[in-house]
């Protein structure tokens, strides 16, 4: 079921409003307790993220294995960025080589209602569908992640319930936190380009950006390796080169923007 990012401002509006006007009328004891207060010592955008929820490293651990194994399926292509230069050391199969090729992004499609499509639809950016079809594999609920064609809905939807204690994924800015695997780094495509205010950006400016989202796989020293669908016409593996802090480095091809922390 997909939902959209005005179906969650509501939601989350109503509820708010809703126990606004009974702590005015002194009867917020009827409606339970209050979710206890961030206990993670950062916010986003001044909203104060929620608490975290119990660890689950078997959800993390499966999200990355199945990656790897979509990965090695498509051949193992990988992409280097070095500074703003990009290669692509070994080239695997690209998504309409073939019917079993075509018919595993059809896969990825039916993971969010679009059962129509597949690798001979090149024009279809699929790498939505792609981290969809990840998240589902490893378990993670539709309630941490909402399955979409397109990344703003997600990306919309955990920025939107940040401050909801137990997320799986809250919203970090890309000069404050290094990437670890299991995160989800985003990047936007030209000619979208969100408005950003010292770092952050609001639900109301993803709606309709065209944008890219990586899962992280592994880290080592400056070098993180990045797992992705539809990265130059297949499932790819980029490695990127960290800045001397750790952080993400911007490059023309991958203006990156957000990252998704991984809780679990």
């Amino acid at each position: 079921m997909q939902w959209s990012t005005d179906h969650y401002r509501i939601k989350a509006g109503a509820g708010r409003g809703i126990l606004m006007m009974l702590m005015i009328l002194g009867l917020h004891g009827c409606a339970g307790p209050a979710p206890a207060p961030s206990k993670t010592g950062f916010s986003w955008a001044g909203r104060p993220v929620g608490s975290a929820p119990r660890p689950k490293p078997a959800v993390r651990q499966g999200l990355i294995a199945r990656a790897l194994r979509e990965w090695q399926y498509f051949g193992g292509q990988t992409v280097v960025f070095k500074g703003t230069e990009e290669s692509i050391p070994h080239v695997g199969d690209w998504e309409d080589d073939g019917f079993v090729q075509s018919d595993r992004v059809n896969v990825y499609w039916r993971s969010v209602g679009k059962p129509r499509l597949d690798g001979m639809d090149c024009r279809q950016p699929w790498s939505a569908a792609f981290m969809s079809y990840l998240m589902q594999s490893a378990g993670v609920p539709q309630s941490q992640f909402r399955p979409a064609s397109a990344h703003w809905v997600y990306l919309a939807s955990m920025i939107e319930e940040a401050d909801f204690p137990g997320r799986y994924f809250v919203p970090r800015r890309i000069g404050d936190y290094s990437p670890e695997p299991g995160d989800l780094i985003c990047a936007y495509r030209r000619p979208s380009h969100p408005d950003l205010s010292d770092g952050y950006v609001g639900v109301s400016d993803l709606p309709g950006m065209a944008g890219h989202c990586d899962l992280v796989v592994s880290k080592s020293g400056r070098s993180l390796n990045v797992i992705g669908g539809n990265v130059r016409n297949s499932v790819s593996r980029t490695t990127l080169e960290l800045d001397a802090d750790g952080l993400l480095q911007p490059v023309p091809r991958r203006p990156w923007f957000l990252i998704l922390q991984n809780r679990l």
